[in-house]
């Protein structure tokens, strides 16, 4: 079953009860921030849980706060009402120890006239004292409260099983096939598929990255703003263009480390850096009308030391007066600090207007197919003894090295390995004018290359 039809259970509520931590623990992992800080979450952020055999959504939203719509809070607020609606079941989580706040008593009354499905939640109940102020959650008239503690585990087993009892059946097709197939041959069909290509989208805050990731859905799906800094977890949706899905992720925007002081920003930084790890390509959004920052090479550098794959994403361009000498500046300044990943694919556009967005799934493909691209060892050979009649290896401690042969030893990103006479001191200039040439010939543009080296030993060393 794919995640669009898993039944949806939204976790919702004012700031600070405990939403994200009740997430975590419904997931089984630590998948969203949390902070003492209220309002930590702006984004709604998706996870799937497996409870009694069966996989359910879970959405985490911003907490429910009266703001004008076109206020920070406002969109929150909007995001948080746009997964209410689409709801199998509404768990209202408020907070045991501070008792019921008008806040909650409002958005009470608001569920109530949402038609869905309503769990009450009173959450940071530890403790009898807890049990005790939790049953205050009567008068808010949406059935009994079930007492927990998110932070502690205390309460989630039993919530799990009242969240089961209380989604609407598996659809009729999903259980005829459980039934008919038996749970491990319906286990292997699941997993039979090819899992999606996982895209990752970074850069300094302000870029546009979260309204790039709205033009691609074509939908409101994430909050944007004149504010810098608006997205501070890394939130994963899923995506399918004409060649299969897609999992993309946006993250917090990533500032210089010196100018990072909050604990908050920290994590946010760490969870855009771990989700950069995990991608297979990464689009490195840019402001156009910026040019490129210090702070974007950093990260296109971070990028080429994990091995991924990598497109420039050069945002705003609908804003930029001089065009061609912008271009020039940005193609010029890239191609003089990273030269190891030489040819990097550059696509321009407009988020915000959705003019040239059509144009990077295409070269995120085309990136990821090079990503993946193998050379033959018969045709990496021939290459090899070109490019050593054209320039022999250099000499070391007065003796010039031996390299005999190369063999590719994995893509993902194009790994090499080199066999020589003391290869393993060849110096990092030969290195470079190799995985010049492999880029060349081989048409890799924009991947990192790796070359790994192999001396072989001599057997009259030791003796």
């Amino acid at each position: 079953m794919t995640s669009e039809n898993l039944p949806i259970v939204v976790i919702a509520g004012r700031p600070n009860v405990g939403k994200s931590t009740l997430f975590n623990r419904l997931v089984g992992r630590r998948q969203a921030l949390v902070s003492d800080q209220p309002g930590v979450t702006r984004d709604r952020k998706e996870g799937e849980a497996l409870m009694r055999g069966r996989r359910i959504r879970i959405i985490d939203t911003a907490g429910l706060e009266e703001a004008a719509p076109d206020t920070l809070f406002g969109r929150m607020r909007a995001s948080s009402e746009s997964a209410v609606s689409m709801a199998d079941l509404v768990l209202f989580c408020i907070d045991a120890r501070a008792g019921i706040t008008p806040t909650d008593a409002h958005f009470a009354n608001w569920l109530r006239r949402q038609n869905r499905p309503v769990m009450l939640i009173a959450n940071k109940a530890e403790g009898q004292a807890g049990t005790d102020a939790a049953l205050e959650a009567y008068s808010l008239g949406l059935g009994t409260p079930l007492a927990l503690s998110a932070e502690h585990g205390e309460g989630i087993s039993d919530l799990m099983g009242e969240i089961v009892d209380r989604l609407p059946d598996a659809p009729r097709q999903e259980r005829r096939r459980r039934r008919d197939e038996g749970p491990e041959e319906a286990e292997e069909q699941e997993e039979r598929p090819p899992g999606p290509l996982h895209l990752a989208i970074v850069g300094r805050p302000n870029a546009g990255k979260s309204t790039l990731l709205n033009c691609l859905l074509g939908e409101e799906r994430m909050i944007t703003g004149p504010e810098a800094g608006l997205t501070r977890d890394s939130i994963s949706v899923d995506l399918h263009d004409e060649h299969g899905p897609i999992r993309l992720v946006d993250t917090a925007g990533m500032r210089k480390r010196a100018r990072v002081e909050q604990h908050l920003e920290r994590m946010s930084v760490s969870a855009s850096i771990e989700a950069l790890k995990m991608a297979e390509v990464v689009v490195l959004t840019i402001d156009a009308t910026l040019g490129v920052h210090e702070q974007d090479l950093q990260i296109a550098r971070l990028i080429e030391k994990e091995g991924r794959a990598c497109v420039l994403a050069l945002n705003k361009w609908d804003a930029v007066e001089d065009r061609v000498a912008t271009r020039k500046a940005i193609s010029d300044r890239i191609e003089t600090s990273l030269a190891q990943v030489r040819g990097i694919p550059v696509v321009t556009f407009s988020a915000l207007t959705g003019a040239g967005v059509h144009r990077l799934l295409p070269a995120v493909r085309k990136a990821y197919e090079i990503w993946n691209s193998r050379v033959t060892t018969g045709e990496l050979n021939r290459w090899f003894e070109e490019m050593l009649d054209r320039h022999q290896p250099p000499l070391v401690d007065g003796r010039r090295l031996k390299l005999r042969y190369m063999t590719q030893v994995k893509a993902r990103p194009p790994t090499f390995l080199l066999f020589g006479t003391r290869a393993e001191m060849l110096p990092d200039a030969y290195k470079r004018y190799l995985v010049n040439g492999l880029r060349e010939t081989f048409h890799m543009p924009g991947v990192p290359i790796r070359i790994q080296l192999r001396g072989t030993k001599n057997p009259y060393a030791d003796k």
